[in-house]
């Protein structure tokens, strides 16, 4: 089962941010995450363009209006 943790860096060692049962031997992937957030805006930026305008929605819209 695949979880996700949030951590820290500190004196170059990762430590949790909440208590996590793990035993040790453990494998884990780190991911390093940008603290920049314009970067998280343009990611998100298509999929949000995606749900957002779409013709479908234009129907609703009309619907409304009605």
């Amino acid at each position: 089962m695949l979880n996700t943790l949030w951590a820290i860096v500190k004196d170059g060692k990762i430590e949790l941010l909440d208590r996590a049962d793990i035993p040790d031997g453990t494998r884990v992937l780190v991911t390093l995450l940008p603290d920049d957030r314009d970067f998280w805006m343009l990611s998100s930026e298509s999929s949000l363009g995606a749900v957002w305008n779409n013709k479908e929605d234009d129907v609703f819209e009309q619907l409304l209006k009605e």
